[in-house]
């Protein structure tokens, strides 16, 4: 893609959401992490279901060891791998308060040095809870990366180095949201929502899926076209019936 191509991708997606930002729900760095680590292989929304109750609980490393491992999994059983998850939140909420005097690292060495955790969502961390210009490579931002050509590649790290080198330092902060969001939302795996889309313009996918209520009139109008054209049968005359309306026909007792 177009250097320009990208900066006016970038434009047209901040139009729509000036400041874009993670949809799970937490209240502090902590927190943060935890849900971060409880997304892996589930939704936004599955885990928000979830943390509420598990953060009124324990929101600190301590609060959550005094908690345990069995009250960790009796809160988040609703998400898939609940009980692997369940030990790593204990297990890294242990090396908080062990090696980090119960706070958070900012830096990504430390941040995947903790179980559960890996580069994806270090970098989600890194940029939500610090402001750092990391971007999270999932498979939302994967499939809009490659759709729309702004950095083809066949894995997640080869598209994140690609994004990390093409996109401008002024959407950098923002970009790994504005990419997942426009995936979550507008660009879907099977049916993306082109007629809505901001950037169908500049994106090479085809074919364009098109606006089903424009399509369903077009449908319609169609079939009115069609009835309208159909010879009327001259009087005195029948229709002659095809071999399948004969067999449907009722035979005369």
């Amino acid at each position: 893609m177009k250097r320009a191509d990208i900066d006016r991708l970038f434009s047209a997606l901040a139009e729509v959401i000036p400041a874009p930002k993670t949809e799970l729900e937490y209240t502090n760095s902590f927190t943060l992490l935890v849900s971060v680590v409880l997304s892996a292989q589930a939704t936004d929304k599955g885990v928000n279901a979830a943390t509420p109750g598990l953060f009124a609980l324990a929101d600190t490393p301590q609060a959550m060891l005094e908690l345990g491992e069995e009250g960790v999994r009796e809160k988040i059983k609703t998400i898939g791998l609940f009980n692997a998850k369940a030990r790593n939140v204990i297990a890294l909420s242990r090396i908080l308060i062990e090696r980090h005097g119960g706070e958070v690292p900012a830096s990504r060495e430390a941040l995947q040095a903790l179980p559960g955790v890996g580069r994806k969502t270090a970098s989600v961390v890194m940029n939500e809870a610090f402001g750092e210009a990391t971007i999270a490579v999932d498979t939302h931002v994967f499939r809009v990366a490659n759709r729309t050509g702004l950095a083809p590649g066949r894995t997640p790290d080869a598209v994140e180095k690609k994004l990390e080198a093409i996109v401008p330092e002024r959407w950098k902060k923002g970009a790994h949201h504005w990419l997942i969001l426009h995936g979550r939302y507008t660009c879907l795996a099977r049916k993306p929502h082109c007629w809505i889309c901001v950037i169908a313009d500049i994106c090479p996918f085809k074919p364009k899926t098109p606006d089903p209520e424009e399509e369903a009139r077009l449908k319609a109008e169609a079939r009115v076209a069609g009835r309208r054209r159909a010879p009327p049968t001259p009087r005195g005359e029948t229709r002659r019936q095809t071999p399948a309306a004969r067999k449907k026909a009722p035979r005369a007792r």
